[in-house]
């Protein structure tokens, strides 16, 4: 299958640039597979779609200040270097531009407490590094890092916890699970209320997630691997939800890859820890998830195909068309779709 068959067209002026206020005020695109029909509401409508029995899959993860900016000891040349994955106490693996500098050996100081020594060249501009630093780490990254944006958003709201899921919890992503974004503490609560179970998984959000499709076949695309965990509990509420025929709606792409890595093929979970490298895309028959909250997203992207695998390439494509029309907000910080 083409990468292009995946491309739609997206006015910039539709590109959102600050999350709505409240969070729950984002527009919401619910979309019925069965019925295909859709209908125009706002997130904090979610109550009148979810219902007792319901499992509301979220993903834990919590955003690093994972951008840094440094200075090469050898030359005073500038590089910025985006946190990926901790792989040791004090090694990364992460993304360096400009990349072709960053030679092994080559030592970057990103203030008096914190250095970096490059260790291996890996594909596509990543680096593993280590760390020297006086003090803890997480401390100096979170005095010194910057939130990790994408490059369509310039600026980041005044407000900073608003790249922040409100149950976020475990740091180590790269850049937001962005459906999570619009829900409020009184929203689920509310959906508490209603008999909604909410169960939490973890997908420390990586380069797999948002690094752009360059084949022009999809099926030579290279998923980078992103650690995730379920646990037991999770698990177990799970599959007791899909046993008594109850529905399971995942929140975000990621919350799917989660629960869609650690399925059988009969579609029981078991508890796992690791790390997965799935690639959803048209045909894929979903063992666990049966509906989706999610946000829009870029064209020819490996989170558009998972949504094109969800609902159908054609039908996920109307919906995009038809969110465009009706001027619906984009991306990270844009507005949301229910597909049940």
């Amino acid at each position: 299958m083409k990468t292009s068959d995946f491309y739609y067209d997206l006015p910039k002026r539709l590109i959102a640039q600050e999350p709505a206020s409240p969070r729950d005020g984002s527009r919401l695109l619910v979309y019925d597979r069965a019925s295909g029909k859709r209908a125009h509401r706002h997130f904090y409508d979610l109550p009148d779609y979810l219902g007792a029995g319901d499992v509301l899959v979220v993903n834990r993860t919590r955003v690093l200040p994972a951008r840094l900016y440094g200075v090469k000891t050898s030359t005073g040349g500038r590089a910025e270097f985006l946190l990926l994955k901790r792989v040791g106490y004090t090694d990364w693996e992460a993304a360096v531009r400009p990349a072709k500098r960053a030679k092994p050996d080559s030592v970057y100081r990103f203030g008096a407490a914190l250095s970096c020594t490059v260790l291996e060249e890996r594909e596509e501009g990543i680096r593993l590094i280590r760390f020297a630093f006086d003090g803890v780490f997480e401390d100096i990254l979170n005095r010194i890092g910057k939130m990790p944006l994408p490059h369509y958003i310039k600026k980041m709201p005044a407000d900073a916890t608003r790249y922040q899921t409100v149950y976020a919890k475990e740091a180590g992503s790269s850049a937001a699970p962005t459906a999570g974004l619009h829900f409020t503490p009184a929203l689920l609560a509310a959906l508490g209320k209603k008999g909604v179970e909410i169960v939490e998984v973890l997908l420390h959000v990586g380069l797999g997630t948002f690094r752009p499709v360059k084949a022009g076949e999809i099926e030579r695309h290279h998923m980078h691997s992103e650690y995730f965990e379920l646990t037991a509990d999770a698990a177990d509420r799970i599959n007791a939800a899909k046993a008594d025929g109850r529905r399971v709606i995942a929140v975000g792409t990621t919350s799917v890859r989660v629960i869609e890595s650690a399925a059988d093929e009969a579609g029981r979970l078991s508890p796992q820890t690791g790390e997965t490298a799935i690639f959803i895309y048209p045909p894929y028959s979903f063992k666990v998830a049966d509906a989706l909250i999610t946000n829009f997203h870029l064209p020819e992207s490996t989170l558009l195909m998972l949504v094109c695998a969800f609902v159908g390439r054609e039908q996920a494509l109307a919906l995009y068309q038809a969110a465009v029309q009706e001027e619906y907000r984009f991306f990270s910080f844009g507005d949301a779709m229910l597909l049940v």
